[in-house]
């Protein structure tokens, strides 16, 4: 016998599965063929300290065209001040790619992106960490360098000067070899900077990246890390043995041991506080906590052999 309840039932699980489904699906991307694109993506990457500097962008070829020039009076009507006028629809035959004194996407495609883990310096003008999309103004003699806070746009067509973040100013160079597929490349590199080159045609175009101070960047990624994994004695560990190797600042060597024990005694940070003890001239303490490192390290089972070496050698006075 027909009943309305069951019907109910039936007909209300249906609908939620038929809803549910149309959900799954609604959160997943839509199916796509990835296109063969005539400017290929590219990405560089440098790391500066601690600090990474990521540049994402697609790599137009010359072939053959003209690129850097003054646009010519036809072309200048399409657009007022500043506005792109890099559209492959509306250029003509014989009009440069990257006319003069018109916001540039520095590449095709999407903009540029670039992105940076740390707050930095460009050309001398603070940037804060974040995404970024990177514009030009080119000129014959001086560009501009635009980073603006849309990261999310196709070229420069919807850029928005009001979202800039820093303007930075900086002179091209011309070069004598020609580079046929644009390119962006970090070169030189020093310990807290590094110059970032836009290559294209026989035009070269630098501006610095430089990180204010390495050290500071590095202890602050070491701090959220340690502060967001309080059970983990390595962390604090490792930040000791860096102040204890790279900087011989015993003090603050000690302070981050102490942390690492403080969660977890192990063989490693008992044998390090002794190595931070000794390296600061405090022998006899350092001597009592290498034994009960070693103490430490037979009930564990680990490795002793090399640092109960090291000690022989400090109660010998060879070191």
């Amino acid at each position: 016998m027909f009943s309305l309840k069951r019907f109910s039932f039936f007909t209300l699980a249906i609908v939620i599965a038929i809803s549910s489904a149309a959900y799954v699906n609604a959160q997943q991307p839509p199916l796509a063929i990835k296109p063969i694109r005539p400017s290929q993506k590219a990405s560089v990457m440098q790391t500066i300290g601690v600090t990474d500097i990521t540049i994402t962008y697609s790599r137009p070829p010359v072939k053959g065209r003209t690129i850097f020039a003054d646009a010519p009076a036809t072309m200048e009507s399409r657009a007022k001040g500043e506005a792109t006028l890099d559209n492959q629809n509306d250029r003509k035959a014989g009009e440069p790619i990257v006319p003069y004194n018109h916001v540039w996407r520095a590449g095709a495609n999407e903009a540029t992106m670039f992105q940076i883990t740390d707050d930095v310096l460009i050309n001398g003008q603070p940037l804060k960490a974040g995404t970024y999309s990177l514009h030009t103004v080119p000129g014959k003699d001086e560009w501009t360098i635009v980073f603006n806070n849309d990261a999310g746009q196709w070229g420069s067509f919807q850029y928005d000067e009001k979202k800039d973040a820093l303007r930075v100013k900086t002179k091209p160079q011309m070069v004598n070899d020609n580079q046929e597929w644009l390119a962006f490349s970090f070169d030189p590199v020093t310990d807290n900077s590094a110059t970032v080159n836009l290559r294209w045609e026989k035009v070269r175009v630098p501006f610095t990246v430089e990180i204010k101070d390495v050290k500071a960047a590095w202890r602050a990624h070491a701090d959220a890390l340690i502060a967001a994994n309080p059970t983990n004695e390595v962390l604090p560990l490792q930040v000791a043995n860096t102040y204890l190797n790279r900087d011989k600042n015993y003090d603050e060597a000690l302070k981050f041991v102490e942390q690492s024990i403080k969660i977890k005694e192990t063989f490693g940070n008992l044998s390090s506080k002794a190595n931070i003890l000794w390296g600061a001239g405090k022998k006899d303490d350092a001597l009592k906590v290498a034994d009960a490192a070693i103490a430490k390290g037979k009930a564990d089972k680990a490795n002793t052999a090399n640092f109960e070496k090291r000690v022989a050698d400090m109660k010998a006075g060879k070191m």
